[in-house]
């Protein structure tokens, strides 16, 4: 997947279009159906999917404009989570497109120079707020538990997401080969892991807490290590 802002800015659209298709085909009693996140209902996640976009929003105004930012007061995520969470769907759908158009639009104002701006928020540069912004929209619209699953992911997000797993996460040692990479990707460090191998996105969901790993293979023949914790 390209590192390219403004192209991945673009899969944001595509990727928020997606979730808003989807939750509009929904039944309005859905918002306190259970998500797939432990003590979060639809409306939790439809709530935090528009309230991490103002987040990002602040972070990209910050940087085009030389104003130190944060994602978030102390407290404010889950707070403004919960008094989002219980809202009509309607008013929920209305809440993404509109929290998408204001990053849409911070994203459009970036000058070349505001991507390089380090984000202590993040502990990165703002290039890499699309992509942060990407991975938020397809796992959470994943995590609605309805019609989208890791299997509607693209091949290339899912390997970056895999990627990301693999340097992000604690947990027991293994190596992964995915289908269709040359190369393994190793968790951990010890005396011969357990390999895993399976589709890309099965992978990457399994890792990322969602998805079971049915049809990953264990060499040696055994049971899926736990893997680490991820959000």
């Amino acid at each position: 997947m390209t590192m390219d802002p403004l192209v991945l800015l673009t899969d944001v659209d595509r990727a928020t279009d997606s979730l808003v298709r989807t939750a509009s085909d929904l039944d309005p009693t859905v918002i306190s159906q259970p998500s797939l996140l432990p003590g979060w209902t639809v409306g939790h996640v439809l709530t935090h999917v528009a309230r991490n976009a103002d987040a990002y929003t602040r972070l990209l105004t910050g940087a085009r404009t030389g104003s130190p930012a944060e994602g978030y007061a102390p407290g404010q995520r889950g707070a403004d989570i919960e008094a989002g969470a219980t809202r009509p769907l309607r008013e929920q759908i209305a809440d993404i497109r509109e929290s998408h158009e204001r990053f849409a639009d911070a994203g459009a104002a970036m000058p070349a120079e505001a991507w390089t701006v380090h984000l202590d928020f993040l502990k990165a540069p703002a290039a890499v707020v699309p992509w942060a912004r990407l991975r938020e929209v397809e796992v959470h619209h994943v995590d609605l538990a309805l019609s989208y699953t890791p299997a509607d992911w693209s091949d290339a997000f899912a390997q970056r997401l895999l990627k990301e797993l693999v340097t992000g996460l604690d947990g027991p040692a293994m190596v992964l080969r995915p289908f269709g990479l040359e190369h393994a990707l190793t968790i951990g460090d010890a005396a011969d892991p357990p390999v895993i191998g399976g589709p890309t996105k099965s992978i990457a969901a399994w890792l990322s807490g969602r998805g079971d790993g049915a049809d990953l293979t264990v060499s040696p023949d055994g049971q899926l290590p736990a893997p680490g914790r991820w959000k």
